[in-house]
């Protein structure tokens, strides 16, 4: 597993209150996970704080799971 998508999954964990090990590569954060609206907003916020990055929040907030996350996240991260 790579850092990022570590990263990702022990950030959604935490602010979703699940156990990471539900968490796989695949799992949408909405069907999979049960994240609402406002936690969509949340994660986005977490992934940015724990990156030290901004991302475009209408960008962001169109990923829909964990390895679209950390393909997008590294993408921004490059950018920088």
């Amino acid at each position: 597993m790579s850092d990022t998508m570590g990263r990702i999954k022990q950030v959604t964990a935490e602010l979703l209150g699940i156990d990471i090990n539900q968490i796989n590569d695949d799992s949408r954060f909405v069907e999979d996970l049960g994240a609402e609206s406002i936690q969509s907003i949340e994660l986005v916020a977490a992934f940015e704080e724990e990156f030290d990055i901004e991302m475009d929040e209408d960008a962001a907030l169109a990923v829909t799971n964990v390895s679209n996350a950390a393909e997008f996240i590294d993408k921004v991260i490059a950018a920088v």
